[in-house]
């Protein structure tokens, strides 16, 4: 089994608020887009990794990122294309032999070995994982004037990675595109054909990183984590 991972970091950020896209910025002596892919790199079940970064970053995602850190596995840096959608379909077109791929966003550092694990073992078997946290809080619905309550019991907060049969996300992609449709994520699509996604239960450390206050937040994390042990080389 040969598992390829992509991993998108072709946004801005403007929600950050900062020089420079989120991805790039310094979380603990080095870059949030570096140390998510080092989560894939150390990974043994990933043979490759492909990149998505604005159009124009590729040279500086080489040297800043991918040699800077030794990163090994990183096969491909190509341009994100105008939405994320579009941006994983770009990364699809640069794996080879893979049957399977995980996609992942690059602003998610925290990601586990072991959920990484469990969405590559659940896709083998089904096609398409999902790693998600359940909701706890309770989830009201506007209807008019009034709220109504959702019964929480089967929602579940979608994360990544997201890990598929190539040749079935590439299917869904391109059905996508053929018919036009813009989807909030990757399993969103494969939904469209019919075909299951499994639940992969995620831990709640895996948080996506939009805000300062995201990131401050990452920081505690990562250095509750290195108490405990230390990750990869940095």
């Amino acid at each position: 089994m040969l598992c390829a991972a992509i991993v998108t970091a072709g946004g801005y950020g403007a929600r950050m608020a900062a020089a420079l896209p989120k991805q790039y910025l310094v979380m603990e002596g080095a870059p949030i887009l570096a140390r998510t892919l080092r989560a894939f790199e150390d990974h043994a079940l990933i043979a490759r990794i492909v990149v998505t970064v604005p159009p124009g970053d590729e040279e500086f995602c080489w040297a800043q990122i991918v040699a800077r850190f030794d990163l090994k596995k990183v096969g491909a840096v190509v341009a994100a294309g105008r939405t994320r959608q579009q941006s994983v379909f770009n990364g699809l077109q640069s794996l080879a032999a893979e049957e399977l791929v995980a996609i992942h966003d690059g602003v998610r550092p925290l990601v586990s070995e072991g959920v990484i694990t469990e969405t590559i073992k659940s896709a083998q078997t089904g096609g398409a994982a999902v790693a998600c946290v359940a909701v706890k809080d309770t989830v009201k619905r506007k209807n008019g004037l009034y709220l109504e309550t959702i019964p929480r019991s089967d929602l579940w907060l979608a994360h990544t990675p997201q890990t598929f049969r190539t040749s079935l996300i590439v299917e869904a992609h391109e059905r996508a595109l053929a018919d036009g449709f813009e989807g909030t994520d990757d399993a969103c699509l494969v939904e469209r054909l019919g075909h299951p996604v499994a639940v992969v239960e995620d831990t709640v450390d895996n948080i996506k990183i939009t805000t300062p206050a995201d990131l401050e937040r990452a920081v505690i994390l990562l250095r509750q984590r290195s108490e405990a042990v230390t990750v990869g080389s940095f």
